[in-house]
Parts: structure tokens; sequence; C-alpha cells
């Protein structure tokens, strides 16, 4: 854990894992993971992890996520927009107001609607949604 922290310093999450050594090296890897390995595009993860940041009130996520959005091509116009929770057709492409859609379901719901996921198959393929989905739970997690 230390190894992925800036100046390996511990944050408060991580001290609370570490109460469990099983559940810490599970976590670590799993997120690890989704940030590191999967196909679907770091903007979009990104975008997923701002949005689960602002519907769960997690300031320190949105501090760790948002210049890491900004460098993986997302816009400060876009994160206020996320942050505002004004979605605006005008502002984000549909794949990005789907995924938004998915991460407000699931976030708030829990269910997804049917559509939502098969407009994201449509426009990621199964593998990038299945992705997409598991970016949001990793992160309501956190």
């Amino acid at each position: 854990m230390r190894a992925r922290r800036p100046n390996g310093e511990l944050i408060g999450i991580d001290r609370v894992l570490l109460k469990s050594v099983p559940l810490a090296t599970g976590w670590n890897e799993l997120l690890r993971r989704v940030r590191a390995e999967f196909a679907l595009e770091l903007e979009y993860r990104e975008l997923i992890m701002l949005r689960v940041a602002v519907l769960n009130g997690a300031e320190f996520e949105w501090g760790v996520h948002y210049p890491a959005y900004l460098a993986a091509g997302g816009t400060h116009e876009k994160s206020e927009a996320v942050k505002a929770l004004v979605v605006d057709g005008m502002l984000f492409s549909a794949t990005e107001l789907a995924l938004i859609k998915l991460t407000d379901q699931s976030t708030r719901e829990v269910t997804v609607d049917t559509h939502v996921i098969e407009d994201l198959k449509a426009r990621l393929g199964e593998s990038k949604t299945v992705e997409a989905v598991a970016t949001v739970a990793a992160y309501n997690m956190v």
C-alpha cells in the first residue's frame, strides 16, 4: 500500500483496511487493476470515479481523481457539471451521458435500466461495459 501512495504515506482508509491483511491485500489489488489494467478508456473511468465521489460526498476521492481526470483528457467544464450534478447533453458526448446514467442508477438505486446497459454495450462493447459497471462498483466501496 505504501508503494502506491505519494511519499509512501498511508492515508486513513489504508490504516482501516490494514486491520485485516487479507482485506487490504485484495482491496489494493482490485483497485490497482481497475486503475491500471482495464481497457475502458482512462478518461471514462475517471469520469465515473468523479461522479461516484460527488454522489457519495467523498471529497477526498474528488481531490485525488480530479487531476487524474484532467490528465486523462477530461475538462474543467465537464468536471464542474459532474460536481454540480448537472448533465448537459451539449457538454457531454452520448457515451459520457450513458456512463453518467449508469453511475447514477447503480450508485443511487443499485439496479440499472436494461436500456442503459444495452446503449453502453452498443457504444463500448460488452467487455468495456462490464469494466464500466465494475468501476462504479469498486469506487462505491471507497
